[in-house]
């Protein structure tokens, strides 16, 4: 029997998504959000309970989660709902997951990593694509080669962004690419670190992005050199470039804002038949100081399927009482064989 749940931000484009799937499965989360109107409809039509409050009113928010033992976060960009809600779940024992790909929400749910211990509950950002497939495909890689001190990972999920996806992009491009030197996360030029990468159908351009992986995968493994690349196209990758000259400019949340303004007009989420017809793609590649490398690939489904299927199994897979308590990452909690094992998923394969 699933334990009871919340899922915040359920009026999203992911949100909804899954809260459309979980109850396929017979669940019957709570869903909530800071908008009365879409978060009512949509609780009526799935036959729902549901909660209506803003993370800014605590104590609304302790209330909701009174009774509930884990919260799915789907409310983007993360970096302005994760710490509240995180903050929320451990005054109330709740169990904290969400489907972020931000460096920095990894980073904070690490730094409580103590008082999540002390609450027994678990924090485990980025439940879903890509980092929740990257995360197993680097830990395969470790196991393939212990002594590895480079780790690059890489996804080319295709397809259209959601309208949360193209907002959190935007946030994290103030902060530069980052990626991990010894151990250590330092922020590089936009669009500085290409290469060519074949994700599973012939070589293509990518690029190193500031996502997830970078802090994740080393908690994971251990590796202290992290990139993360995307595939991009050369014109995206010029873009990127351009963007690095102007980035000082997306620290003013003026410019931001309207930015995020015009995701709002223009971008398109993808529709269902989209979702069927793009899987996603993960590569990875680890080398240790001999010079000796091991690549890997997982294809799995639609990057938005993935993230549905992903997000749901940790909620059915975790006990009333779970055993571990603590940040973890998504293969620390599920295992190295999780991501291939949700449906359009491929086994690993490591060369």
């Amino acid at each position: 029997m699933t334990i009871p749940w919340l899922l915040y931000g359920a009026n999203g484009y992911t949100g909804e998504l899954i809260a459309r799937e979980a109850v396929l499965r017979g669940m019957r989360p709570i869903l909530a959000g800071r908008s009365p109107q879409p978060i009512v409809e949509l609780a009526r039509e799935l036959g729902c309970p549901h909660a209506v409050f803003s993370l800014d009113d605590h104590t609304s928010m302790v209330a909701a989660l009174s009774g509930v033992r884990a919260v799915l976060n789907c409310a983007g960009p993360f970096s302005q709902t994760a710490r509240s809600l995180m903050q929320g779940c451990l005054a109330t024992h709740v169990h904290y997951f969400d489907v972020t790909g931000e460096i920095d929400v990894f980073e904070l749910a690490h730094s409580v990593h103590e008082k999540a211990q002390r609450a027994g509950v678990v924090l485990c950002p980025g439940v879903g694509f890509d980092v929740a497939s990257t995360d197993c495909l680097a830990v395969a890689l470790r196991q393939a080669l212990p002594d590895a001190t480079h780790l690059a990972l890489g996804f080319d999920s295709g397809g259209n962004l959601s309208r949360g996806t193209a907002k959190t992009a935007i946030e994290s491009l103030a902060g530069g690419c980052r990626v991990r030197r010894d151990g250590e996360i330092v922020s590089v030029a936009l669009g500085s670190i290409t290469r060519r990468i074949d994700f599973g159908g012939g070589e293509k351009l990518a690029a190193a992005v500031p996502w997830g992986d970078v802090s994740t995968a080393y908690y994971s493994t251990g590796i202290p050199n992290i990139e993360v690349y995307s595939a991009l196209s050369p014109h995206a990758v010029r873009r990127l470039q351009r963007t690095e000259r102007l980035r000082p400019l997306l620290r003013r949340r003026w410019i931001v804002k309207l930015l995020a303004r015009g995701v709002e007009r223009r971008v398109k989420p993808p529709d269902q038949t989209q979702r069927a017809s793009n899987p996603a793609f993960v590569w990875g590649e680890v080398r240790n100081a001999a010079g000796q490398v091991r690549t890997g690939r997982l294809r799995t489904a639609n990057a938005y399927v993935f993230t549905v299927s992903s997000a749901l199994a940790f909620l059915q897979n975790l006990p009333d009482e779970s055993p571990y308590a603590g940040f973890a990452t998504p293969a620390m909690l599920m295992g190295a064989d999780f991501a291939a094992s949700l449906p359009g998923s491929t086994p690993i394969h490591i060369e």
